[in-house]
């Protein structure tokens, strides 16, 4: 009787355990890719390039803002206990799906990660795998004893938590794709110095090669000090990185004007204040504050000490198009694409830098007025040395607010569903006639 009573007990443990393991994990990736669901949704157009899907990429939007609203509800459903029978088989069969997905990439590597938390914890394929084996094993064992999972709402509320948990995510994710993410995880934040970013250590490690090399039929690995480079008795067969060294923040960084000269060194140092207009692609870009733009170039005009440029990756036919079409005059810089998305979330943005320092970054639907951007310049010369300022510690008073956000957006979730709670306990819990759980 009291070993029976134990192994209940330990089962219990284990389901509540494995509930929370779930639950947290699930509402985590759902939170940072709902941060950057446009992150999100490059990351689902290079899955669908890898599998031969390209038809389907007019669609990695939506597909973004889905996977993101059903994980973030999954996660807050199971946390809560409710709908217990299929929010657990829902999550059992969310994971007999990415389990084999994430064992396929650690075999074959289609794309370098999978993106699971997004661009705020970078994995490899192999240690999501591993990640994806234990949530699995979770998602069995609370699948099969749903029941002993406690529930904190009863039958009659629990409608309100994954409805409430859909429309709160899918509306964050809008706000953040209609302006900036909230959180910048990626290496060109606001405050970051490029150049200081994308300089390598004298004392950094550097990739460690095995080189093979072959003598009467037999072949050998040297490592590099090692290698029979001078002896012609051996022959050179091939080599494989068995170390990599130390990766910049920020690897090439390019800007090639008309004449396909690289002038990013000569932006990124030069003492005028740079605005960069960033287009990834201006065919696609949004032209509802086209006119803006133009206004702010002609003041560059009109003033010293402060210059713009358009950044893209397109073509001159775009290009040609986009002046045609809204009267642009400012000359354009060319670059891959890959690192004006990774620059700034929105197409069109723009970017203030100082010296090589990022000191502002907007979404085309809040674009600053001039006035405000020559306030963030004073602010920023004002630092002892703004030349060799550690870029990483400093941000303007007006981004620095901005962090203050999920002192609002937290209580606003949560908040909710406590009072639903009481609720739920005042009016559904007094009746004794009623189903209470399921």
């Amino acid at each position: 009787m009291a070993n029976n009573m134990n192994k209940t007990k330990v089962i219990k443990l284990l389901v509540e355990l494995s509930r929370i393991i779930l639950g947290a994990t699930f509402i985590f990736s759902g939170t940072v890719k709902a941060v950057d669901p446009t992150g999100f949704a490059i990351k689902i157009g290079e899955y669908l390039e890898s599998f031969g899907m390209e038809h389907f990429i007019w669609m990695k939007m939506l597909i973004s803002f889905l996977c993101i609203a059903m994980e973030f509800t999954l996660g807050v459903t199971i946390l809560a206990g409710v709908y217990r029978k299929w929010t657990t088989l829902a999550v059992l069969l969310f994971m007999c799906v990415m389990t084999p997905l994430t064992l396929y990439l650690a075999l074959f590597n289609p794309v370098a990660d999978c993106g699971c938390f997004g661009d705020a914890i970078i994995i490899t394929n192999w240690q999501t795998f591993y990640k994806n084996v234990v949530l699995i094993a979770a998602a069995i064992l609370t699948f099969i004893c749903h029941k002993r999972i406690t529930p904190f709402y009863t039958l009659q509320a629990q409608w309100f938590i994954p409805l409430f948990a859909c429309f709160f995510c899918t509306g964050f994710c809008y706000w953040n794709y209609v302006h900036l993410p909230i959180v910048d995880f990626r290496p060109y934040k606001v405050g970051t110095n490029i150049p200081q970013r994308m300089a390598i250590p004298d004392d950094a490690p550097r990739d460690e090669y095995l080189f093979v090399y072959q003598q009467d039929g037999v072949q050998r690995e040297f490592a590099l000090e090692d290698a029979p480079v001078s002896d012609s008795t051996w022959t050179y067969v091939s080599s494989r990185l068995v170390k990599p060294g130390f990766i910049p923040e920020i690897g090439a960084f390019e800007l090639f004007d008309q004449d396909d000269n690289n002038v990013a060194d000569q932006l990124l140092h030069q003492p005028e204040v740079v605005l960069l207009m960033v287009a990834p692609r201006i065919e696609e870009a949004s032209d509802k504050k086209a006119g803006q733009l133009n206004l702010l170039y002609e003041y560059t005009q009109e003033h010293e000490g402060i210059v713009f440029y358009c950044a893209t990756a397109s073509s001159e036919q775009g290009i040609a198009k986009w002046k045609k079409d809204t009267g642009a005059d400012y000359p354009f810089l060319l670059t891959d694409d890959v690192v004006l998305k990774t620059m700034i979330r929105s197409n069109p943005g723009l970017l203030l830098l100082k010296e090589g320092t990022i000191l502002g970054k907007w979404h085309y639907n809040d674009l600053p007025e001039i006035d405000d951007l020559l306030a963030i310049v004073a602010e920023y010369e004002q630092l002892p040395d703004a030349s060799v300022a550690d870029g990483r510690q400093w941000e303007p008073a007006v981004f620095a607010q901005k962090k203050s956000v999920w002192l609002y957006i937290v209580p606003a979730f949560i908040l909710p569903l406590l009072l639903f709670w009481l609720f739920d306990r005042i009016t559904y819990r007094s009746s004794r006639n009623k189903q209470i759980y399921k």
